[in-house]
């Protein structure tokens, strides 16, 4: 089963002007703060993917890594972490990115993806896509398939989730929010 739309919405808070005026901000950690929400919020991600066929669950830093870590014990799949540039110890593979204001870079241990591998990408909302976007490259150059982008939320106005779409990675949200 997975939650009700208008219900999650109401539980998520809106922070006006920040982190610069004309921003409202959507903040996530009133979820993570709630055990009912979110025990609902995994659940719904659980039941989503307990019968589908894929290899492994890609947690992207940071919050992505409290909802992928939980993913992949619950449904018994390796965890494949996307790490900010410089935070990984063995050999990585890298994908700058572009950001609001310049650029960053993503990395994956560059022995975590097999050629095949058919891989299930997690954070906790889509806005403009650019971090969920390397990590389905990272994935790619590594010779896998990011099969399917989840979050908790989508802003579609920043267009992340039609990037992700047009760049053949299909997204799955629990919600959206209208506007930036």
């Amino acid at each position: 089963m997975i939650i009700d739309e208008n219900y999650l919405k109401s539980t998520i808070r809106t922070v006006p002007n920040w982190p610069q005026p004309g921003v409202m901000f959507r903040d996530v950690t009133t979820i993570f703060e709630d055990p009912k929400v979110w025990r609902e919020v995994m659940d719904s991600f659980i039941h989503r993917y307990v019968d589908v066929e894929f290899d492994k669950v890609g947690a992207l830093d940071a919050r992505g890594f409290l909802m992928g870590s939980i993913i992949s014990y619950a449904l018994n799949k390796p965890l494949v972490l996307f790490r900010k540039k410089g935070k990984l110890p063995a050999k990585t593979v890298g994908q700058e990115y572009a950001l609001e204001y310049g650029t960053a870079t993503l990395e994956v241990h560059e022995d975590s993806i097999s050629a095949g591998d058919k891989v299930l990408l997690v954070d906790d909302l889509i806005a403009t896509g650019g971090t969920l976007l390397a990590a389905a490259d990272l994935v790619r150059k590594l010779g896998g398939n990011p099969f399917e982008a989840c979050a908790i939320m989508d802003l579609p106005d920043l267009g992340g989730s039609a990037r992700l779409k047009e760049a053949g990675t299909d997204i799955f949200r629990l919600c959206e929010f209208e506007g930036e």
